[in-house]
């Protein structure tokens, strides 16, 4: 055998020898990977979590699966995708019951609030099918709706749909006689039967619905073992009729009929009263009434200035004057004159009605919520969550992390759960409950929105997801996502 001949030979021999033992490698290993795949489709490493039932605000490990929290460790989790969230809060998704505004604009200014789910439950809809047929595979949030008092009398009276009835319109000054009434009820009823989560009612801005009417309300409430979200009906100390009455025909009709009820924007409404209107609430609390109730951060409100709450003697029920309106559309203060001209076109205007140590003293409560009445116009629509943490958590002390947590999440995750036993999973970060969070930066997250430009998002909002997807990453908003579910209660046959 020739020299050359030998070489090759053996070379070949060590070709073949490299392939085997390759393959040998290769496979080996592979056969490790497969005993190893990632058990979770995504992992946020090293994040403050803070779950509110629990009580949990310690350094943890978060697996998420199928859309899911499978796994809350401190040992190491393995996912397909890992987020280093060291020195982030991780926060269950913000729960908003009180979100007016539900076009893309409005759910994307939420998103990056942390908010993934809104409900409009304080003036609602007339048609609750409809309603969730427009919203459903479209919207980046989860979405509910509640049967309106004030669109379903509307709609009884012939009157066309708007947000407010107008003062003087027969929906909000006429008492409805007994067929109204009755058909009144019929469509609520109706409301309910198809999955509504609660009844809304705005009573301030219905002045000629009596006390009855609430009270048969309340009824139709009861029967579905649900709560009538208000918004009271008077404000001020003077007089009968007063924002203690009004608290108290809540507390009675609660009381009569079984339902619950939840006091919208208690600041807002009770303004420097807000302190009694809470012990009145705490009282009937301890009576075995199932009554919560709601605050926002801001020292102003926003309404329509053809609304019934402007009717004679609003100056006074309220404690203020025309200099403390500010017309959104050009950002003045109104004087009387301008008032009058307004008040025939229609439009909304900003209330500055309250002050700074209500407002503090209203989130601090230990009954409160936290909910937004966003609504575009006015900054509480993008900043409402980013100004507790950031304002009222960080810079003045006023709640712990935890306890803003729990206003923002499990509190009114824990008002629908009864009615929508689906919330039973929300508002909490602990296994088998959805992956609906918000990653945040507790050093930087804080409202930009201002009443002047009322449209900045947040900032300090990392990452938000909805049923396990992004919304928002790395402080941007993924606008293709439309991973919401709706928020509604079993759906039962319509009546014939």
């Amino acid at each position: 055998m020739s020299f050359a001949h030998s070489f090759l030979t053996d070379k070949g021999r060590l070709v073949l020898l490299l392939y085997e033992f390759s393959c040998c490698f290769f496979f080996g290993l592979s056969r490790v990977n497969a005993g190893t795949e990632p058990e979770f489709d995504l992992v946020f490493k090293n994040a403050r979590v803070l779950d509110p039932e629990t009580q949990l605000d310690a350094v943890r490990n978060v697996g998420i699966r199928e859309g899911v929290i499978r796994a809350v460790s401190e040992e190491e989790l393995r996912g397909r995708e890992t987020v280093n969230a060291t020195g982030l809060a991780l926060s269950p998704g913000f729960i908003d019951l009180h979100q007016h505004g539900h076009s893309l604009q409005d759910y994307w200014l939420k998103a990056k609030d942390g908010v993934t789910t809104a409900c409009e439950f304080e003036i609602g809809t007339s048609d609750i099918d409809a309603w969730y047929a427009a919203r459903e595979g479209k919207t980046p949030l989860n979405f509910g709706v509640s049967i309106g008092h004030i669109p379903v009398r509307m709609a009884v009276l012939g009157e066309a749909p708007a947000f407010v009835p107008a003062s003087g319109a027969a929906s909000a000054e006429r008492t409805l006689d007994a067929p109204q009434l009755a058909e009144l009820k019929k469509c609520i009823r109706e409301g309910l039967r198809r999955g509504a989560p609660a009844v809304g009612m705005g009573l301030q801005y219905t002045p000629g619905a009596n006390s009855w009417e609430t009270v048969e309300v309340f009824r139709l409430a009861a029967d579905f073992k649900t709560a009538c979200h208000v918004h009271m009906r008077f404000k001020g100390e003077h007089g009968p009729q007063n924002v203690f009455s009004a608290v108290l025909e809540l507390i009675a009709a609660s009381s009569l009929t079984g339902a619950s009820a939840h006091v919208c924007h208690v600041q807002s409404t009770a303004n420097r009263h807000t302190p009694r209107v809470l012990e009145l609430i705490s009282n009937a609390r301890h009576k075995g009434l199932d009554i919560s109730v709601e605050c926002y951060p801001y020292t102003a409100g926003l309404t329509d200035i053809k609304s019934s709450i402007f009717n004679s003697g609003w100056q006074e029920r309220a404690e203020i004057s025309y200099g403390d309106l500010q017309w959104v559309a050009t950002g003045e203060r109104l004087t009387q004159e301008t008032f009058e001209r307004y008040r025939k076109s229609g439009g909304m205007v900003i209330v500055h009605s309250n002050t700074e140590d209500t407002v503090r003293s209203a989130l601090s409560h230990p009954l409160t919520m936290i909910a937004s009445d966003g609504i575009a116009g006015h900054p509480r629509n993008a900043g409402t969550c980013a100004r507790v943490l950031g304002r009222y958590v960080r810079e003045m002390q006023c709640l712990t992390m935890l306890q803003a947590v729990e206003k923002l999440s499990l509190l009114p995750a824990r008002r629908l759960e009864s009615r929508v036993p689906e919330l039973k999973r929300k508002g909490r970060i602990q296994p088998g409950a959805d992956a609906d969070l918000v990653l945040f930066d507790p050093q930087r997250v804080l409202d930009q929105a201002t009443y002047d430009e009322p449209n900045i998002p947040s900032a300090g909002i990392v990452h938000v997801l909805v049923n396990g997807g992004f919304v928002v990453r790395d402080g941007v908003a993924l606008m293709g996502s439309v991973g919401g579910k709706p928020v509604r209660a079993p759906v039962e046959k319509s009546a014939q």
